[in-house]
């Protein structure tokens, strides 16, 4: 077990190393060094496919390292059927992703950098898919979002694409605080932080009076992740992101990082009313949203990152319709989707890197200069549109066995399923199609077949729709049962194949094709209806968010310029009101007024002249008429005080109180004697008696704490400790000095470091008062005199 948790921690540190390593390797063999950082995901795709017998016959692995054992936190992680799959997804899909990158991006000044993004990115997504612990999940939620920024923002001399980055950080980071809100919900509720233990304590959740809220604090999070509507526009903007992040951003990451969190939380807060009617309702719309905008678009990535929001719906639908066969069927569309999106997108991006455009009103005739391309791309569309013998075909025939039903729910989103799988059949062969049938045109760039580095990938992916569908007992053993499995707790049981079963499933296929078919005969007709209908519903949540972050800077700018005028005095005065608050307000709410002592009987003489001292320095600073004058006045005060601790048996405190008082005379008069204010107090009488009584508010304040604390008993507890331990753990007599010195060493060294620093601003300050002076002075020799 040692050895797995080591060898666990190390392929999760992989991505990481490769991170580090990019720059260098690139700098060295160029874009050949995409086959060296490939090793990195492809060492940790062996080391998560030794798992699969293990995980295959039911059992589940889990490992870790404790971090703070006293408040249930460590590094822990958890694998089962559906952590696997999403790990297996995540490192395989990306090491295809490194090589893709390596050609499509050869050449560019950036290539290193890109690379160091792209392996941080897919370690955060890795660390999401298999943390067992809260924290470490919320830590690697929100890596993807930092990463995803830097990625989708990695051309940031485009407006568009510095736009888009900000966009999806925005609503991913935000509802990254609902995602942590939502697990200390949860924490609160169960009493766990570990996921493999949450499981088992669904029953608990459910019937907590705070699941609602916990519901939606989640969901928040897992919709804004996986683009639902009506936070779906920040992932068609993503796509100004280069081509490979399209890629792995939509077939096997961030995006389904929502999914996954929801298919995790299916046996702790699914089985409920508010889940089966938030997450299909959500789904459903999403779909159908997802869809009809895909039809309108005429750039191929566009037309691929709409209908991958049209899947994430139809897979949060699914999760949520409740019954086993909408998990199997959506343990099925996960592995299908995954393939023939990420061989698509790769797709496109050849398309555009051979071409010069993405534009399907612009490409025709592609078919003799990129055969290769092509016979991808139809595999992977055939897999997309639900057509024997891919994948897809299985998934989709195991929606339509979900859905069925003679009730009005039933029907409502079986309807809804057929509507978005005929609109993504359609799209899926205008992608495949359009771009290559037909009479050649003239492109930006002569076509010509992709370099092995662009077509290895979505040739791979493709094979695999192709091989999954055709070996599908083992498909179902090995990767689709265990992952029904896991998000229903229970055994699964798939038998679908490319076998069709004849019955109302096979019928809704046959329609779901001839809808399909007539949407793709007449597309323009339909994009152009598409973009009419969008017309006339006006502005949509793209341009509320601009709208949203619009406003929120006004407002940002019109409470700074209220709390943040630019004036000392209004600072100054401000904290001085929230302490005069903080002392006074508490004391008198809870009755805590100290008992007014009786006035000692026997002070001593030279006592009385130190008040009087202390008395003298304080209306010398009241009728002094410059500042000088006050600055040395008030230090009578302090010098007042460390005779009161020299009289009272405190040397230590009385020097250090002496050494404080002279260096604050002392620095004060220096830099009042450099700033160029005005001689007297301006303050008009208000001003004076509002300062004046804000100062005694503040004076009396501390007063009033400090007699009510010595009211309380006396605790000895520190004095016994600093008497007991000083000389034998410090080896100091002096108990004072060994507590500034020793125990409070750190402190210590921090109020060090806060007077050196003040002294050097200073001392900047009568240096730039200084240079300015001198250059007034050379500039206007009459100033001078």
């Amino acid at each position: 077990m040692a050895d797995v948790t080591a060898l666990t921690f190390l392929a999760l540190c992989l991505p990481l190393a490769g991170a580090l390593a990019a720059p260098f390797v690139i700098r060295i063999f160029g874009a050949n060094g995409a086959w060296l950082l490939a090793i990195a995901p492809f060492l940790a795709f062996l080391h998560f496919l030794r798992f699969i017998p293990q995980i295959a016959r039911g059992e589940v692995v889990t490992g870790g390292y404790s971090w703070v054992p006293s408040y249930h936190l460590s590094f822990s992680w958890f694998l089962d059927g559906l952590s696997l799959a999403f790990a297996l997804l995540i490192t395989g899909i990306g090491t295809l992703i490194v090589l893709y990158a390596g050609g499509y991006l050869k050449g560019h000044k950036d290539q290193g950098r890109f690379f160091s993004f792209i392996f941080l990115f897919m370690g955060a997504m890795l660390g999401v898919v298999v943390s067992d612990s809260f924290l470490m999940l919320f830590v690697f939620w929100e890596l993807t979002s930092i990463t995803s920024f830097l990625l989708i923002g990695f051309d940031h001399e485009r407006a568009a694409a510095r736009r888009a980055a900000l966009q999806a950080l925005v609503v991913t980071g935000g509802g990254g605080l609902c995602l942590l809100a939502g697990l200390l919900l949860l924490w609160n509720i169960s009493g766990v932080t570990e996921m493999s233990r949450l499981i088992g304590a669904g029953d608990i959740v459910r019937e907590s009076p705070f699941y609602l809220a916990a519901l939606i604090l989640v969901l928040g999070g897992a919709f804004t992740k996986s683009a639902q509507f009506p936070f779906h526009f920040w992932l068609p903007n993503a796509m100004e992101a280069p081509t490979p992040v399209s890629a792995y951003l939509h077939s096997a990451t961030m995006v389904k990082a929502g999914v996954y969190l929801l298919m995790r939380l299916n046996p702790v807060m699914g089985a409920t009313p508010a889940w089966e009617i938030l997450l299909p309702f959500f789904g459903g719309l999403t779909l159908v949203v997802g869809t009809a905008l895909a039809i309108r678009q005429t750039d191929l990535k566009l037309k691929l990152a709409y209908t991958t929001v049209s899947s994430l719906g139809l897979l949060v639908m699914l999760i949520g319709f409740g019954s086993d066969h909408a998990v199997e069927a959506a343990a099925l569309y996960l592995v299908a989707h995954s393939l023939f999106k990420g061989a698509l997108f790769m797709v496109a991006g050849i398309i555009d890197h051979e071409t010069g455009t993405r534009d399907i009103t612009r490409l025709s005739g592609l078919m003799r200069a990129m055969p290769l391309t092509w016979m991808i791309a139809l595999a992977a569309a055939f897999s997309m549109a639900g057509l024997p013998p891919f994948f897809g075909f299985l998934a989709k025939e195991e929606i339509y066995t979900a859905l069925l039903g003679g009730g009005v729910r039933a029907i409502t989103f079986t309807s809804i399923a057929v509507f978005g799988n005929a609109l993504m059949f359609a799209i899926a062969f205008a992608v495949a199609l359009k771009p290559f049938l037909g009479r050649p045109v003239e492109t930006p760039k002569p076509p010509h077949e992709a370099p092995v580095l662009l077509w290895l990938g979505p040739a791979v992916l493709a094979a695999l729709g192709l091989l999954a569908a055709i070996f599908s007992t083992f498909t179902h053993t090995v990767l689709s049962l265990p992952i029904a499995s896991a998000i229903r707790q229970t055994p699964a049981d798939i038998d679908i194949s490319l076998t069709p079963h004849l019955g109302l499933p096979l019928a809704l296929s046959a329609l779901t094709v001839l809808l399909g078919i007539g949407v793709y005969w007449q597309l323009a007709r339909a994009r152009f209806l598409m973009a009419v209908f969008l017309r006339s519903i006006g502005h949509g949540p793209d341009h509320g968010f601009d709208i949203a972050i619009s406003g929120l800077v006004r407002l940002a700018s019109r409470v700074m310029r209220v709390l943040q005028p630019g004036r000392l005095e209004i600072y100054v005065t401000c904290t001085f009101l929230c302490v005069a608050a903080i002392l006074l307000i508490p004391l008198v709410i809870h009755g805590e007024l100290p008992h007014l002592p009786a006035w000692p009987a026997d002070v001593r003489l030279y006592e009385w002249a130190v008040f009087l001292i202390a008395a003298f320095g304080l209306a010398a600073v009241l009728v002094a008429r410059d500042r000088l004058t006050a600055i040395v006045s008030l230090g009578i005060q302090g010098f007042a005080v460390a005779i009161i601790f020299l009289l009272f048996g405190a040397p230590d405190l009385s020097f250090t109180q002496f050494m404080v008082e002279t260096l604050s005379v002392v620095i004060l008069a220096l830099v009042m004697t450099r700033l160029r204010l005005s001689p007297d107090d301006q303050r008009p009488l208000g001003r004076k008696l509002f300062d004046g009584a804000l100062a005694l508010a503040c004076g009396l304040g501390f007063t009033l704490l400090l007699m009510r604390a010595t009211e309380a008993p006396f605790n000895d507890a520190l004095t016994a400790f600093f008497n007991t331990y000083s000389k034998s753990i410090a080896h100091g007599a002096n108990v004072v000095n060994v507590i500034i010195v020793d125990f409070r060493g750190t402190d210590t060294l921090g109020e060090i470091a806060v007077v050196a620093v003040t002294g050097l601003a200073i001392l900047a300050l009568i240096r730039i008062r200084t240079g300015s002076e001198r250059k007034l002075a050379a500039n206007d020799p009459a100033a001078e005199g």
